[in-house]
């Protein structure tokens, strides 16, 4: 079965027309405390060794850079995975088997957390310090968020 080539010329004219967005470097938060919501969780593969690796893009949610993004790579190793295990349980999840974390990864979307983000050299590290209970109630969240942040 052949693939068939995918025909652009329909847009030739328009993308003459337009001009590229000129971006500066998108600058990473700060290091302090965040509060977050797990937005994507991903199962892949780190590029340098091939381990498993969960891959974490978490959105500040308050107090400042709301809407940035935080990024934070676990990879799963022998040696890693009682912090792969404190993360997850931290997230509401327990499994039994780690080989069931595949079809749990939707279960970790939109938990709320409390991180430190610490940077050493070139290194940025994301730590979970808490998970931040919410209910449905309209600015409770807001509130502990604020509360977690008293001393900064």
């Amino acid at each position: 079965m052949s693939k068939r080539a995918i025909d652009l010329s329909q847009f030739d004219d328009d993308y003459r027309s337009e001009q590229p967005e000129e971006r500066g470097d998108f600058e990473s938060v700060p290091d302090g405390k965040y509060q977050v919501a797990v937005e994507k969780v991903e199962l892949t593969e780190a590029q340098s060794t091939g381990n498993p690796m969960l891959k974490w893009t978490l959105r500040v949610i308050a107090p400042k850079f709301i809407n940035r993004l935080i990024w934070r790579n676990s990879v799963i190793t022998h040696n890693t995975l009682k912090y792969v295990k404190t993360d997850l349980h931290m997230c509401g999840l327990d499994l039994d088997r780690i080989s069931d974390l595949p079809k749990h990864l939707k279960k970790l979307l939109d938990v709320k957390l409390e991180v430190t983000k610490k940077t050493k050299g070139e290194n940025e590290n994301i730590f979970f310090n808490r998970r931040i209970e919410t209910d449905r109630t309209p600015g409770k969240f807001r509130q502990e968020a604020g509360d977690a942040l008293v001393p900064f």
